[in-house]
């Protein structure tokens, strides 16, 4: 399959915002009839939230917030648009947090990421995926038959039955976990079977170089995508494999961890996400995975913002000596003084202690003051480091746990 999935793939800069500035104050709109923005959006005016800066504006949604409103108001909380017998499927995730699931066309918007490794009519998905509760596998499915592609709905587990499927049923594309499709192609080896893969599109976990290479060199081109069950596809790979590129049915921030705050183009933080699902309209939810955005267009064509895939958890709560510390309070930390640009908090042992350094990135100030701070907002008492603006690691810590565990 050549070509690209549909026109908003290389929609120019400014049809692209000109399109936000139609379709978001509608979602906004969208949402403040719903309970669970009466306390966050009731008083926003959704005709101002046009584009991402003003977005930006907006209070964050983090998955414990939804989980705590789900726990009192079963079982969405108050956060989509229609009552949960409107919907085709309702998936449980581990928490339990519960997501609307859609029979739509591309509901979860994966024909997207299929169409861009080449899977299309003709071709026949072992989608390896699980169906049971969670949506992995409906994503999935809904994206090949958005493409045209027929679907072997395997699941996980029983390799040797995956085997003997894939080569009687003829499966020439995998869905599944990166890991997975190279268990399959051993247990194939050891069976003395010929499997026919030469398309994969993997997610939930790391693609390694190394993994993927080992499938190019049987000849199969493996992409990644990166999404949630609540959001569904939020960014993907193409051929071109530089980074990862937005998906068009979503506003993308990266924003420091803790906060809503958008970091400065290029730096590691927390990934944050809009979606412009109208029957599930998550404004500015927290995926808890860090990222950065990358500079430029794609060199395969598509012209949507690009980040650099999964970084590692934005949620780097941490316990010293016997507190938990979290990145919601170190932003707390830098908020109560106008001169602190950014915070850091260290933890170390020296001997069988736990101890706890806070570097601060500020104009100048006064230590002592800042101390005060940290043992009013962290409950805890440390030492104090303060550093230059622009001097700590722009790696998306504001929590870094030195201490060896080995």
């Amino acid at each position: 399959m050549t070509g690209y999935y549909d026109d908003l793939e290389t929609r120019s800069a400014d049809q692209r915002a000109a399109d936000l500035a139609r379709e978001l104050p509608v979602q906004i709109a969208r949402a403040k009839t719903l309970a669970g923005y009466a306390a966050t959006l009731g008083d926003v005016d959704a005709e101002t939230i046009t584009d991402a800066a003003a977005l930006a504006a907006l209070p964050v949604l983090r998955k414990s917030e939804l989980g705590r409103a789900q726990a009192e108001n079963p079982p969405f909380g108050g956060f989509t648009a229609k009552p949960a017998c409107g919907y085709a499927h309702i998936f449980q995730s581990p928490g339990p947090i519960y997501e609307p699931g859609g029979i739509g066309h591309d509901w979860w918007r994966f024909g997207r990421v299929l169409h861009a490794v080449g899977i299309g009519p003709g071709d026949i998905v072992q989608n390896c995926f699980g169906y049971h509760l969670t949506p992995a596998g409906m994503l999935f499915e809904s994206g090949a038959r958005a493409v045209g592609a027929a679907v072997l709905p395997a699941g996980t587990g029983q390799t040797e039955l995956q085997v003997t499927a894939a080569r009687d049923v003829g499966t020439n594309a995998y869905a599944g976990t990166p890991d997975y499709l190279k268990v399959i192609l051993d247990k194939a080896d050891s069976m003395g079977v010929r499997l026919h893969f030469t398309k994969a599109t993997v997610g939930g976990g790391a693609l390694f170089p190394s993994l993927r290479a080992e499938y190019a060199d049987r000849g199969i081109v493996c992409l990644q995508s990166y999404g949630t069950a609540d959001l569904g596809n939020i960014a993907y790979e193409s051929a071109a494999m530089e980074g990862m590129i937005a998906d068009e049915h979503v506003i993308v921030e990266i924003v420091t961890p803790g906060t809503g705050t958008p970091v400065a183009p290029g730096e590691v933080g927390e990934v944050v996400v809009t979606t412009l699902n109208p029957d599930y309209p998550l404004i500015r939810f927290a995926t808890g995975d860090l990222s950065a955005m990358m500079a430029g267009q794609s060199p395969c064509g598509r012209t949507n913002m690009r980040i650099k895939g999964w970084m590692g958890r934005a949620d780097q709560t941490t316990k010293i000596k016997g507190m938990f510390i979290r990145p919601e309070q170190v932003a707390t930390l830098v908020a109560k003084h106008d001169e602190i640009v950014k915070a850091r908090v260290i933890a170390t042992r020296q001997g069988e202690m736990d101890t706890m350094t806070v570097q601060i990135e500020a104009r100048g100030g006064d230590g002592a003051a800042y101390a005060k701070t940290i043992a009013d907002v962290l409950k805890l008492k440390g030492a104090v480091e303060v550093v230059a603006p622009g001097s700590l690691p722009k790696d998306g810590l504001v929590i870094e746990d030195q201490r060896s565990y080995d």
